[in-house]
């Protein structure tokens, strides 16, 4: 199986504010969704609750909670790494991706295999959730996408970059 983080990070990794992404950009979301669809998605309950529409469709969603009674529509809910690294629909997945936030990131950062990283050209200097410091020494860039300039779907410019884990 592997795990994959998926992120998009401002110039200075910051990933939201106040709950919420720091922007939408359409050619990001859409991104989002190829990429993902099909694959469990694993998220903290905070990101869970901030979906529009609930559970994602078309993905097992597992979302990671301290609070041991907290049930989740049509959602998977584990009190632990180990317990979401345990779940059947993970181990006998191809692929699965973190999806956020900032400390479920952190609880998986270092056993993660690829990062997906959509970098947005601006920088939100309000943010106040951010992605960890991807270290060279421990990552190598597997591949970087033209930039995308801004126009009327997406206000700022961004680009995809893949990161492979060095082993």
């Amino acid at each position: 199986m592997e795990l994959c983080l998926i992120v998009a990070v401002d110039e200075k990794n910051a990933i939201g504010k106040d709950n919420r992404l720091l922007c939408r950009l359409s050619g990001d979301m859409k991104n989002f969704k190829e990429l993902t669809t099909g694959h469990p998605v694993i998220m903290g309950r905070k990101t869970f609750d901030s979906l529009p529409k609930g559970a994602l469709p078309n993905r097992v969603n597992i979302v990671l909670t301290r609070d041991e009674e907290k049930i989740f529509d049509n959602a998977i809910s584990c009190n632990s790494i180990d317990e979401v690294m345990n779940l059947r629909v993970i181990k006998n997945c191809e692929k699965c991706f973190v999806i956020g936030g900032q400390e479920i990131y952190k609880h998986f950062f270092d056993i993660a295999d690829k990062i997906y990283l959509t970098s947005i050209r601006h920088t939100f200097e309000d943010a106040d959730a951010f992605f960890p410091e991807i270290d060279i020494d421990y990552w190598r860039i597997n591949s970087v996408s033209d930039e995308f300039k801004a126009d009327e779907k997406n206000e700022y410019p961004y680009f995809f970059a893949v990161y492979e884990r060095i082993r």
